[in-house]
């Protein structure tokens, strides 16, 4: 009789901070737990060798929703394990967002659609080799451009408000100072990012 594997449940949220959960689901891999499916706030896993899996957090939120499914298609047929996750916690039914950092029809999303579909999680058996789904500085750095663009396009938003409530009111008010700190986190990844693409540009450069 096969022994039924025990499951374990965890209940997180990253939003766009692709890079703590990417770092978490590999801690989870090396405790011994593969993610079997993701919900919008919950893992799910199952017991397995500890270190048998990695995984990779990829952002695809430019992307229309046939291109999105077709690089989804090329990653399973690469052998991956492929599961979609939310940057955000929306979650109502026939909604249509403008993503100004997208691409062509990537800047549409409905749902249903592209819409809460915006991460890929991968996953591969762990054969020791490095986890990277892009392999030269240059895609590299065009990859880390629509999350530079996603996070710049939040804080260019958040200013703007701030710059019409302080129009509209004639003074700082709390509501400011408040959206005036989140607007300057918002600039903390958007810094980090550009550091990125810089380095992959100037890698890719030398390597020319």
């Amino acid at each position: 009789m096969k022994e039924r594997k025990t499951m374990k449940k965890c209940y997180r949220f990253f939003g766009g901070f692709l890079d703590a959960q990417e770092k978490w689901l590999n801690r989870m891999a090396q405790k011994g737990y593969r993610l079997v499916r993701a919900g919008k706030i919950s893992y799910h896993f199952e017991e397995c060798q500890p270190g048998e899996y990695h995984y990779a957090v990829e952002f695809v939120g430019q992307q229309g929703y046939r291109s999105g499914e077709e690089y989804k298609q090329f990653l399973e047929e690469l052998g991956y394990k492929v599961f979609y996750k939310n940057i955000n916690l929306n979650i109502s039914v026939g909604k249509v967002r403008w993503r100004p950092y997208g691409k062509g029809m990537g800047q549409i999303s409905t749902s249903p659609g592209s819409y809460n579909r915006e991460l890929l999680i991968v996953e591969k058996e762990n054969d020791g080799k490095p986890f990277e789904l892009h392999s030269t500085n240059l895609d590299k750095a065009n990859y880390y451009k629509p999350l530079r663009n996603a996070w710049l396009t939040i804080a260019a938003l958040i200013l703007a408000f701030i710059a019409w409530e302080y129009v509209d009111k004639g003074f700082v008010s709390s509501k400011i100072i408040v959206l005036g700190m989140a607007g300057v986190l918002c600039f903390i990844p958007v810094i980090r990012y550009q550091k990125r693409i810089s380095s992959f540009m100037q890698c890719s450069r030398i390597e020319e």
